[in-house]
């Protein structure tokens, strides 16, 4: 059972990539300082921040505009991702990790995201039980 959004492993899973980018990041050239490395990290940090938040909201479809906006921020934290791959920023051991990591998130989303809305857009699915990841 669920006790708070840490308990959710698609918020374990980019709470990690997180920090993955945040150590990454501390090796890029001092001139992307607030190019690359701040949008990179403000991207990472995005993503379990709106799963926590949603998980936190009092409705199913507050819940999913936030899952949807995490969604759309790790997207965006891959093309980044890419773009410092090509740059020679990350070595190819931490772009494997990382963009692995970030495709994991993304299954998990959408397999969420599924879920809450199949039960929202039909409340006469169980109808007495919360849909995962939500409070009872």
């Amino acid at each position: 059972m669920l006790k708070d959004y840490r308990d959710l492993l698609v918020w374990q899973k980019s709470y990690q990539i997180c920090l993955q980018v945040y150590r990454a990041t501390r090796k890029f050239p001092i001139d992307e300082r607030y190019g690359l490395t701040s949008q990179m990290r403000r991207a990472a940090v995005s993503v379990p921040s709106n799963i926590a938040e949603g998980y936190s909201r009092s409705t199913t479809g507050d819940y999913l505009r936030s899952l949807r906006f995490a969604y759309a921020s790790n997207s965006e934290l891959e093309t980044q991702v890419m773009l410092a791959r090509d740059l020679e920023y990350l070595k190819l051991d931490e772009y494997g990790s990382l963009s692995e990591g970030i495709r994991e998130v993304e299954r998990m989303m959408k397999s969420l995201i599924k879920s809450l809305e199949r039960r929202h857009l039909n409340p006469r699915i169980l109808e007495s039980s919360n849909p995962p990841g939500t409070k009872p």
